[in-house]
């Protein structure tokens, strides 16, 4: 696809005079047809129609064949990282007496504060649970001295990106205006965490709204890429990667409407997992609409198949839990053992040659020695694969700026200027033309269910390009910048929309060390194949995440 020729990026005192102009009726018109064209929405009325499905009835997601069943190997779990604890290494340190949930969390605040108070900063808690985390870490080391963990994750610390509600925290979205009350009770997901005996340590800040990938808010002291704290960060769950990404948590929780999880997986370094639509309850999340998804990212494939494990599972207050189809406990975790031989692997060369060099390099390389190692790799066509992103910006977008009227029509002004930028172009759009993005979409979704007719997985490069160069005033103020928001985004997208399940595993760097990720997309509920390739990786060295320049110590 060609190039389109994009506007500069603007931060500062350009962005906030465009925020005021596109606030105006001819403003917000001008915006959106720059808009239309540097994101590609401007080719999709064209379209032919036979690639238009009906308007869709419903946002299952919808499988390409019956249930997989697959062979295990029989082999190892993955070692996992050696330079920060995974949260197998911390729970066998409890279990010998090495090392203590109360310590750990000691450490882990103290680290936290200290990541924070970097220049610049990559401090990647907004609020802290320091009381509650202190007491059940106290309550966990009991456990252990009287060797009755409640799990997998008994005294593991782990953090919660700020739109999903922690008893105790404020949910507020990354904004400024959002009420600061805390809240009465966990969500659905953090309860079911936290009853596993996790440990919270407080809440990631966020891109406000989740409506920017590229981690900078003016609203926050938003943390830089720790792998080079010129870079950004990714988003929009931007502290949960960080987290993750220094050690200072084994895994934490995310939310991705397009991209969000994977992104700042992608980008700095660690395991994310979009899963199937409906796999995780959504209740006491303050997302909402028919692409978001909340999900787990991680150090290891471990840690991230036995978050996904707590936290799948019908809901009574979330209904579109009640599509997923019954499942063994413990699937997630059994498929990190089954290797990938004989498994059918898509790869559509056409995606593959828009991403960065550095990506493809590292991908192809990646799917090469799965190649090596029993899978058969086939060439796949997806005429709507490249549209994705254009009709993912025109779903997301519509449906948050119809979500947010109430904060829009009273709290404009107080909003971040970009998101006063995109938000006023908003208002250009019509019906039909929303109308019209969905029957695309609908084809989409058709378009995949056929592929997987004859697939077990998709291959995808994740984010586009590496982490993009930010100065202080862009993290400052915010900035708007289309390349970046594209180059992020590009891939992503195609996931939300069918709801399929998307993982992105850290599979190299590029010449200054920035990680780069590779996207693994599965059937409808199929998480466990996506699983299996990515332990495979993980197992054979492709896969692990590297020790970045700025990292937390929870233990000595």
């Amino acid at each position: 696809m060609a190039d389109t020729p994009r506007s500069p990026r603007l931060s500062g005192a350009p962005l906030r005079n465009l925020a005021r102009f596109a606030r105006t009726r001819v403003g917000g018109v001008a915006l959106q047809r720059i808009l239309r064209a540097e994101l590609r929405i401007d080719r999709l009325s064209a379209l032919p129609d036979d690639l238009r499905g009906d308007l869709p009835l419903d946002t299952n997601a919808h499988p390409g064949r019956p249930p997989r069943s697959a062979t295990s190997e029989g082999l190892p779990l993955p070692a996992g990282q050696t330079w920060a604890p995974t949260s197998a290494t911390l729970t066998a340190a409890y279990r010998s007496g090495k090392a203590s949930p109360r310590d750990v969390v000691r450490r882990a605040f103290a680290e936290a504060a200290r990541l924070a108070a970097l220049e610049p900063s990559v401090g990647p808690l907004s609020e802290l649970a320091e009381e509650a985390a202190q007491a059940e870490a106290a309550a966990s080391e009991q456990r252990w001295r009287e060797g009755r963990p409640l799990g997998f994750f008994d005294g593991v610390p782990w953090a919660v990106k700020e739109q999903t509600s922690v008893r105790g925290l404020a949910r507020r979205s990354g904004t400024a205006f959002v009420d600061p009350s805390p809240r009465a009770e966990d969500a659905t997901a953090v309860a079911r965490v936290r009853a596993g005996g996790a440990i919270t340590l407080g809440a990631t800040p966020m891109t406000e709204f989740g409506m920017t990938p590229n981690g900078a808010n003016s609203k926050r002291s938003m943390p830089r890429n720790p792998h080079a704290v010129a870079h950004v960060a990714g988003g929009s769950s931007t502290g949960s990667g960080v987290a993750v990404a220094t050690g200072l948590v084994p895994f934490a929780l995310g939310c991705d409407g397009g991209g969000s999880i994977r992104i700042p997986a992608a980008i700095n370094g660690v395991f994310g997992i979009k899963p199937t639509w409906g796999r995780v309850s959504r209740s006491g999340d303050s997302s909402s609409g028919s692409v978001a998804h909340l999900g787990p990212l991680a150090c290891s494939t471990v840690d991230l198949a036995h978050a996904l494990e707590l936290l799948s599972g019908p809901d009574p207050n979330d209904p579109q839990t009640f599509a997923a189809p019954r499942r063994e406990p413990g699937s997630f975790v059994a498929a990190l053992s089954r290797g990938v031989r004989g498994m059918v692997i898509g790869v559509p060369d056409s995606e593959w040659a828009d991403a960065a060099e550095p990506v493809q390099r590292a991908g192809r390389a990646a799917l090469a020695t799965l190649e090596k190692e029993g899978a058969v790799l086939v060439p796949v066509t997806l005429e709507l694969a490249k549209y994705a992103a254009a009709i993912g910006y025109v779903v997301i977008a519509s449906e948050a700026r119809s979500l947010l009227r109430t904060e829009w029509r009273d709290h404009a002004d107080e909003m971040g200027d970009d998101l006063q930028v995109s938000f006023s172009a908003l208002d250009a759009f019509n019906a039909l033309e929303y109308l019209d993005v969905c029957r695309l979409r609908a084809g989409l979704r058709r378009e995949l269910a056929r592929a997987f007719g004859t697939i077990d997985l998709l291959a995808l490069p994740a984010a586009g390009s590496p982490a993009a160069k930010v100065s202080d005033t862009d993290m400052r103020t915010g900035f708007l910048d289309t390349k970046v928001i594209d180059a992020l985004c590009r891939f992503m997208f195609l996931g939300n929309l069918s709801g399929l399940p998307a993982l992105s595993a850290p599979v190299g760097c590029d010449a200054f060390g920035l990680p780069v990720g590779l996207q693994l997309v599965g059937d409808a509920w199929d998480e466990a194949t996506v699983f299996a390739a990515a332990a495979h990786l993980e197992r054979i060295g492709v896969a692990v995440p590297r020790r970045p320049r700025v990292t937390a110590s929870l233990v000595d």
